[in-house]
């Protein structure tokens, strides 16, 4: 039996069950606090150890700094006295002469027997960490601190056991607040995370919506855009235009079947009614009269399905562009020869060597559909002219006939498209030699334009991107001469 497979936000998918967004940014969210908050936690258990440590440290050798003051100016009885009366909790102190009785003791329990049996001489001072004062019976952790001094009755030894419990005491509450409130602390994250999330995503999940009404039918709609100016806004723009770019190729690929299909109608008629008149007589006659015609709008109909072919292929990127060295004057040349042959029109030509990388076959093809074009709306003459511009190398075909609108200078590089009566099929075009052309010069990584030349004529210019300096100028002739033409075509 096939599993079930989900594609919506949060449902399983493939390999079985997975959280959706919401549940791992959540988790990951909460993994990630709880990991902080246990690091944090060690590292602020561990420093605050430490500083207790020192602050313990730093009391009892205070403490011994004190008491070695006033035995200076006190003799045993004030000493004892002092002793008493400056003692706190958690603190015990004793004095020791050269034979290690006490001598004097903040407290009647510590009267009898040393705390400590370390005896540093005058001026050192020795530390110690003890589980236990067994002397008077207490088994709590304490700190003691042994400092040697001399008075003048002798050698002395003051002894100070600073109690470790509140430390311990401190560490333990700190550590106990820490483990109680993290669990608020992964709640209070996880809620806001999932909230956050939810909130973001019910954003994702009515684009997605909206996204998943669209199809072929209704090419026409588009998302919400959240007026929160982020990354969803951005997502929304960003569909929006997707959405206008298929309805925009979805219009032009209906227009362009449309034009193919009315495009191919007529000659078809012709060969479908051609070929029933002729298969209707029996003598043979009639198809010896019908032969050209029906040559004629084969060749036609065969040549229209061409340029579609070519079309396709440089709208979709499948156009095989060869890049050889290629010495466009050269190509030119050729095309106004070839014009020229069957032209009743003026031709003047003004040439300079240039060579470029690309398809001379091609390139062919567009100098002859622009050469055919202008020869077509040509009154008496056309001008040819090829030049270098900065790192360009520029064709302009001008010719005499009626400049081409504003406001159809783009629209008559798309397919099918004739401006009036002239530009029809009866004229001799299909509407698809500039579309050709100006899919095969883009696929060049160049420009054509249709503009106006500074005589008024009707000017065609095409732009190719030039080679290096060094190219360029092994590319001239070694005269580096221009070439010119009228009404002939040879070099000079």
């Amino acid at each position: 039996m096939a599993l079930r497979r989900w594609t919506t936000l949060g449902r399983p998918g493939r390999g079985g069950t997975r959280w959706g967004v919401r549940k791992r940014s959540t988790a990951v969210a909460v993994a990630v606090v709880a990991m902080a908050l246990m690091l944090g936690g060690v590292v602020l258990l561990v420093l605050l150890q430490a500083s207790l440590v020192r602050a313990t440290d730093a009391a009892a050798r205070q403490r011994t700094l004190d008491v070695m003051a006033e035995m200076e100016d006190l003799n045993v009885a004030d000493l004892r006295a002092y002793v008493v009366e400056t003692a706190h909790a958690g603190q015990f102190v004793q004095v020791l002469d050269a034979g290690g009785s006490v001598i004097a003791a903040s407290d009647p329990e510590i009267a009898n027997a040393p705390l400590s049996a370390q005896r540093p001489a005058p001026g050192q001072t020795i530390t110690q960490d003890v589980s236990s004062l067994p002397s008077i019976g207490d088994n709590d952790d304490y700190h003691i601190v042994s400092v040697g001094t001399r008075t003048g009755t002798g050698n002395h030894t003051v002894v100070v056991a600073q109690a470790e419990q509140i430390q311990a005491d401190t560490i333990s509450t700190v550590a106990w607040f820490m483990l109680g409130a993290t669990p608020l602390l992964l709640l209070t994250v996880a809620i806001s995370v999932w909230l956050l999330v939810g909130r973001s995503l019910r954003q994702v999940e009515r684009i997605r919506g909206q996204v998943a009404r669209i199809n072929a039918e209704r090419l026409d709609g588009r998302v919400d855009v959240p007026p929160t100016n982020d990354e969803l806004h951005a997502l929304a723009l960003t569909m929006n235009t997707m959405l206008d770019r298929l309805q925009a190729s979805d219009s032009e690929q209906r227009r362009f079947v449309s034009d193919a299909s009315h495009e191919l109608r007529s000659p078809l008629a012709t060969l479908k009614a051609g070929v029933e008149i002729a298969a209707a007589d029996p003598t043979g006659a009639m198809w010896l009269q019908m032969k050209d015609v029906l040559a004629e709008e084969t060749a036609r109909m065969s040549f229209l399905v061409e340029d579609l072919l070519t079309l396709a292929k440089a709208n979709d990127g499948g156009l095989k562009i060869e890049q050889k060295d290629v010495d466009l004057d050269d190509v030119l040349d050729q095309e106004i020869r070839r014009l020229r042959s069957t032209s009743r029109k003026q031709i003047s030509v003004d040439l300079v060597p240039a060579r470029m990388r690309g398809d001379a076959r091609r390139l062919a093809q567009v100098l002859r559909n622009v050469l055919d074009n202008a020869e077509r709306h040509a009154l008496t003459r056309i001008a040819v002219d090829l030049h270098t511009s900065g790192d360009q190398v520029v064709i302009t075909v001008d010719n005499d006939g009626d400049p081409i609108p504003v406001v159809d200078r783009d629209r008559i590089f798309e397919r099918f498209v004739r401006l009036d009566g002239s530009r029809s099929r009866e004229g001799g075009g299909s509407g698809l030699g500039l579309a050709i052309a100006s899919g095969i010069v883009a696929a060049h990584h160049g420009t054509i334009r249709a503009t106006d030349a500074p005589e008024g004529l009707c000017r065609f210019e095409i732009a190719f991107p030039a080679p290096d300096a060094a190219a360029q100028t092994a590319a001239l002739s070694p005269g580096g001469a221009r070439r010119h033409g009228n009404q002939t075509s040879g070099r000079r």
